[in-house]
């Protein structure tokens, strides 16, 4: 759970904290003999082949989730342990990054100014955002543009990396979609159709009103009529009077994901020819009638390839980034000093 929870904090983007806040994390791992009140004297927390990483930059990165963390409510015992998993964590981030940086510069791997100029686009485009707006959400989060240039730069230059590690030797074929698709017949194969019938009366504005109170009487009656065997265009035109009108009838088929949650939890166990109970919705109370079920064909095979390849293509990426991050990690010598 605590690891989740971290996963988690780390994918938000959170406002910068105050630096109080920060002062109060660098003090508990600056060294016991300080003097109080001296300037905390940054220090190297850990070795990366050639590289390192100071306490300043472990601070600096911490720095979004630690009042998140304050703000949880944890005992006083639990919240020190999720600092700790968190630097622990954070600190990994940061030796993978070391590591990644180094292959980049191995390889002399690029991004260019126009590459960061796209993406920043594309990122633009996708949160409707103007230039104007993008640089007042990057004020929110305490950045300059020229600050997020340089982290979109970064990202690019990893994404590089990746592809060149990893995704030009991923081939999904024919033959891989195909097992997907049949081992997954919920998401892409056939799925149930309810087909429906319905009997309402429109709620009236007032739902205090003297017509409401008597619509939820005939509705009782109604239903009391329906499982006495009579037809739906029977109650509806036995029980439509001058001042209440009785609607209903064939509705068409739906699948349960398409229905209301308190319509799907009705209907769902109903044998065809049942009848609901009378459940209250934004139109009014109403009763359902199952007529049928059938099964028909949610997606075919040519149309979920697309979406499978892709799927299949990110799974594959990630689990072989992983490996080869630990495989890069086995084979470079990383010295953790805190």
């Amino acid at each position: 759970m605590t690891r989740n929870i971290i996963i988690r904090l780390m994918k938000q983007q959170i406002p910068l904290l105050a630096a109080v806040a920060v002062g109060v994390l660098q003090a508990a791992w600056c060294p016991a003999n300080s003097a109080i009140g001296a300037e905390v004297v940054d220090r190297i927390v850990a070795v990366v082949n050639d590289d390192f990483i100071s306490l300043d930059d472990l601070n600096r990165k911490l720095r979004p989730y630690l009042e998140k963390i304050k703000t949880m409510g944890y005992p006083p015992d639990k919240e020190q342990q999720m600092l700790f998993k968190i630097r622990e964590d954070v600190l990994n981030q940061l030796i993978d990054q070391k590591l990644t940086d180094q292959e980049i510069a191995r390889y002399k791997i690029t991004a260019s100014d126009k590459e960061v100029d796209n993406a920043i686009e594309r990122i633009k485009k996708t949160n409707s955002l103007t230039d104007e707006g993008f640089r007042q959400a990057l004020a929110k989060e305490g950045m300059t543009l020229e600050e997020y240039r340089k982290i979109a730069k970064e990202n690019l230059l990893r994404a590089n990396l990746v592809n060149r590690e990893i995704k030009s030797k991923v081939v999904i074929t024919k033959e891989d979609i195909k097992a997907y698709y049949d081992a997954h017949p919920d998401q892409y194969g056939f799925e149930e159709k309810y087909h429906l019938a319905n009997v309402m009366i429109r709620s009236p504005e007032n739902p205090g009103s003297a017509d409401r109170k008597q619509s939820d009487r005939k509705m009782a009656e109604i239903l009391q009529a329906l499982k006495a065997g009579k037809s739906i265009d029977e109650v509806i035109q036995s029980f439509s009077d001058g001042t209440t009108k009785v609607q209903g009838g064939e509705l068409g088929t739906f699948s349960l994901s398409a229905m209301a949650p308190n319509i799907r939890e009705a209907v769902k166990e109903l044998a065809p020819g049942q009848y609901s109970g009378i459940i209250e919705t934004d139109y009014g109370p109403q009763i359902f009638c199952l007529l049928g079920k059938e099964k028909t064909a949610s997606k075919t095979l040519e149309e979920s390839s697309s979406e499978i390849e892709n799927k299949l293509y990110k799974d594959i990426v990630d689990q072989k980034f992983s490996k080869w991050l630990e495989e890069l990690r086995a084979r470079s010598a990383i010295k953790i000093l805190l």
